[in-house]
């Protein structure tokens, strides 16, 4: 029977933490390596409806994208968010491990799961790693056909898990995408990166405004490049479990679950009337 050691090996060897960035934190947070584990749940979010999911479901494992103790705490008191949660794990003998921005940059890992689902071809990274250019984060490949701005959109739409947000889109909907750079998860920090590649549209999350105003007042100087597609950071990430968990189920022999919650925080959208 595997135990959480050899959950956190296979995963390690498959999203190798040496590729995490630096202010991350992946790995194995809460559990006992000598534990047995028969089945796993896998999960973007490390909150609490994914506990009562694992614990519902007979898992004893959580594989997360998103850490639980990404930023530091100074008290686990189950009074607190990620004390509540850890008090929870450990009575219920649930273990919580992570890969985060380490399986962002592999092949195979979250960057190309978006790649793939919104039919990228000849993907490279956006932002090679600086020892490994072969890997890195984000990807930047071709569509096998040009399709118009609206009609890709429209597609990305229909390929991601439905969020409350929706599919918001920055330019030209005639304008025709060839090339497409896409990052899951926060992406506005890449903006020279995009630009430098050449991408007919950028597909990431959480657009803020001003980062977002900015680049297609640039955009506008010039081509019109690169239209922006926002979507949710959560829908941005789930594409990936599907591979993760068929690769752990193969590598260490144990049942794999992927959740099917929506953890994008928003519950609720109100649209006003137009004047």
């Amino acid at each position: 029977m595997a135990t959480v050691r050899d959950i956190v090996e296979a995963l390690d060897r498959r999203y190798p933490p040496r590729l995490a960035e630096e202010w991350d934190r992946v790995g194995l947070s809460v559990g006992d390596p000598k534990a047995p584990v028969t089945r796993v749940l896998l999960a973007v979010d490390s909150v609490l409806e994914v506990a009562d999911e694992a614990i519902a479901a007979g898992a004893q494992m959580i594989v997360t994208h998103h850490p639980l103790l990404l930023r530091g705490v100074h008290s686990v008191a189950a009074d607190t968010g990620k004390g509540a949660m850890v008090h929870l794990l450990i009575s219920s003998g649930v273990a919580l491990y992570s890969a985060h921005t380490n399986a962002d940059a592999v092949a195979g890992g979250v960057a190309d799961a978006l790649a793939t689902a919104v039919g990228l071809g000849r993907t490279v990274p956006l932002v090679p790693n600086v020892t490994e250019p072969e890997l890195g984060i984000g990807r930047v490949g071709s569509l096998p056909a040009p399709l118009s701005l609206g009609d890709f959109a429209q597609k990305v739409a229909e390929v991601i898990p439905p969020t409350i947000q929706g599919v918001r889109v920055a330019g030209d909907l005639d304008a025709t995408v060839r090339k497409v750079a896409v990052l899951a998860g926060s992406g506005d920090k890449l903006f020279d990166a995009v630009r430098a590649s050449d991408a007919d549209v950028y597909i990431t999350a959480d657009l803020r405004h001003h980062p977002a105003s900015e680049a297609r007042e640039l955009a506008l100087v010039g081509d019109g490049r690169p239209a922006l597609i926002d979507v949710s950071h959560f829908a941005s990430e789930w594409l990936w479990l599907g591979s993760a968990a068929e690769h752990l189920a193969d590598a260490a022999g144990v049942e794999t679950v992927v959740s099917m919650l929506r953890t994008d925080p928003w519950t609720a959208r109100f649209d006003g009337v137009e004047t």
